[in-house]
């Protein structure tokens, strides 16, 4: 018997799992707005930009030591250097890579780009003919879409994450595993067996928040691994549970989320038929300006609009108030910084970084920066108060204070590269050849972003990777 026959004669899977895998094997890249591609474009650009400065990253660096002494060598490019592995290790490694420095996109599963990027261009790798470049980026709009709803069947960010699970390594391996079913063609049966056996790779905690440990960077990698794995697997007639998204016994969302469920989002507008999705999750999704947390950069984007405005030095500042929800307070208010990772996730590291530094970019974070004097002046003048009439959907409110006396308050509402407030195509071609550059000569990086931007119009993407690959010397 085949592995799809195996498939095919299996009992009827639950309706949501079904109308997640008809989503992923029916959608095709004449159903994508305009608007979308361009975003796909957007976001497949910016995650590479971010994978490829992530590429010496300590923890990818590890990572690599790791599986180059315990692993063979394959055909995949590890982006942004020479080395070669398998597409499964390939996926774990490159998507450490876009998540290692904080710039990658957010707003899906969380870090979704980080997730479906690697996954998807590593089952390029996987088969023995063209991949259209519309058929690449159709399923990386379909990644970005079911990882997502995944996260809102858990009840959405706030309380899965308050939870204590970190939603890129739980629900990315579910967009992931989409991504990759839609690379390689696989039909609705084998597809709905890779998100179900998704669902066992699923896992990541935010542990990390306490000390800034490198865990966090791993779960893109992980879940990015996962999706790859759980596409060959089910390729193989390898099956997953069909009720894995039912309201049974060891189900995916009542065992993660049994207060916050809403299973009804896994297939929110969608059709039972076969059809167009009205409203694709990826047009939600951020692309980040600063080298932080998300919801850091309406701080950054306030303090900011103070200073310019106000025309403030730093030596004019008497302190900084910061009111914020408890939510905020809890992922973001620490300030210890002698770790790349705490500083990143540190609400005031950033707004003293745009205070004394102007900028709270990728080198505001250098380690001569986190431990310079004028950096821990500044921070000294920071206070945060949390207040508990504020929601976790409502931004921080900033107060600087003079040693005139004068008070400026400001309250960022749609901070910059939010799907409200978008970088235009400028910026993002911008932020992309700032982070390439550090590893690629010039001129690759701008043959790069050129086939990204010429993506829909290939017959074969097969190509891409190659150009992320690091230049022999």
């Amino acid at each position: 018997m085949t592995p799809a026959a195996a498939i095919a004669d299996l009992p009827r899977m639950g309706g949501a799992l079904e109308a997640l895998a008809r989503l992923t094997t029916t959608t095709r890249f004449d159903d994508l707005p305009t608007a979308v591609v361009t975003k796909a474009e957007h976001h497949l650009l910016d995650t590479l930009g971010a994978a490829l400065a992530g590429a010496q990253s300590t923890e990818t660096t590890a990572l690599l030591r790791m599986l180059t002494t315990t692993e063979p060598a394959a055909h995949v490019p590890i982006w942004g250097t020479e080395l070669l592995l398998s597409a499964r290790n390939a996926a774990l490694v490159n998507g450490v890579s876009a998540h290692a420095l904080e710039l990658d996109d957010s707003g899906g599963c969380d870090h979704s780009g980080a997730v479906v990027v690697p996954a998807a261009l590593a089952a390029l790798h996987t088969v023995d003919r063209p991949v259209s470049g519309a058929r690449l980026l159709t399923a990386v709009v379909v990644g970005y879409d079911v990882a997502r709803r995944v996260l809102e069947a858990l009840g959405g960010y706030t309380p899965h994450n308050r939870a204590g699970w970190h939603s890129t390594g739980t629900c990315g391996p579910f967009g992931a595993a989409a991504a990759v079913c839609s690379v390689l063609g696989l039909g609705a049966r084998e597809s709905a067996h890779a998100l179900a056996l998704a669902a066992s790779f699923s896992g990541g905690i935010w542990a990390f928040v306490h000390d800034g440990a490198m865990s966090k960077r791993l779960h893109a990698g992980r879940a990015a691994e996962a999706g790859v794995t759980a596409a060959l697997l089910a390729a193989q007639g390898v099956t997953g549970p069909g009720q894995v998204f039912d309201d049974v016994w060891g189900g995916f969302l009542g065992t993660l989320a049994p207060t916050s469920t809403d299973a009804s989002a896994l297939t929110a507008g969608l059709s039972p038929n076969p059809g167009p999705v009205r409203s694709w999750r990826i047009s939600r999704c951020s692309i980040k300006p600063y080298a932080s947390c998300r919801s850091i950069h309406s701080s950054v984007d306030a303090v900011g609009a103070i200073l310019d405005t106000h025309r403030l030095a730093p030596d004019d500042i008497a302190g900084i108030h910061v009111r914020l929800n408890a939510f905020v307070h809890g992922m973001c208010g620490g300030t210890k910084v002698q770790s790349l990772a705490a500083a990143q996730l540190s609400l005031p590291y950033a707004v003293a970084a745009r205070v004394a530094l102007g900028t709270a970019g990728l080198s505001a974070y250098d380690e001569a920066n986190r431990n310079s004097p004028q950096m821990r002046s500044v921070l000294e003048r920071i206070v945060l108060e949390v207040d508990p009439a504020m929601d976790s959907q409502t931004e921080p409110v900033i107060t600087v204070t003079t040693h005139s006396g004068a008070l400026h308050r400001e309250q960022v509402t749609d901070p910059l590269g939010s799907a409200t407030n978008p970088l235009d195509e400028r910026a993002v071609a911008a932020k992309f050849h700032e982070l390439a550059t550090r590893i690629l000569p010039a001129p690759r990086a701008l043959t790069l972003a050129d086939t990204v931007g010429r993506l829909h119009t290939m017959d074969d993407a097969r190509a891409l990777p190659a150009l992320l690959a690091a230049p022999r010397n």
